[in-house]
């Protein structure tokens, strides 16, 4: 860490916890708890900067995931609610609600397929373009702002780190 920014041996929140785990139940190593935990919090607070961030749009965190994705699909055409499904950071709860929501805001648009019309096509309306572009500069400034002080190279590692748990989580 870069140690002019931070103070990497300060004791935080976690330490204290973990200290009062140790001291309870020796018996049992809290020394997981130091990572999972932290994950945690940061999880909130990012969650939450997010939210922040992409109310300024009128969008909710799995509105924006939604337009994204169809945004990154680009001129291909639309996708199936089960493509976007796979598609997107969202579990599968809630995504008609999303979809019927973002069409009501004429953000998106549902049609047929052209080979089997019996298929519901999701398309970015003009509108959503523009919302999801604009959104979407939002967002990648407020994931900058969120990044802790730490040299590229130090980001680069973490960034190897987490994909190696997420990995790991099969995900």
């Amino acid at each position: 860490m870069n140690t002019t920014d931070a103070q990497p041996d300060a004791p935080d929140a976690i330490d204290h916890l973990l200290a009062g785990w140790q001291e309870t139940r020796p018996d049992l190593d809290p020394t997981p708890l130091g990572v999972v935990g932290r994950v945690i919090v940061l999880a909130r607070h990012l969650e939450q900067s997010v939210g922040t961030a992409l109310e300024k749009h009128g969008l909710t965190l799995g509105q924006f995931d939604i337009l994204g994705t169809l945004r990154r699909h680009g001129p291909k055409g639309g996708l199936t609610p089960s493509e976007l499904l796979e598609s997107v950071m969202l579990s599968s709860g809630g995504m008609t609600a999303r979809l019927d929501k973002l069409e009501e805001a004429a953000l998106i648009a549902r049609g047929s397929d052209a080979e089997d019309r019996r298929k519901v096509v999701i398309q970015l309306t003009a509108k959503g373009k523009r919302l999801i572009d604009s959104a979407t500069a939002t967002r990648f400034e407020e994931a900058k702002g969120s990044l802790p002080k730490m040299s590229q190279e130090e980001l680069e590692t973490l960034a190897e780190l987490l994909r190696k748990w997420l990995a790991d989580l099969g995900t």
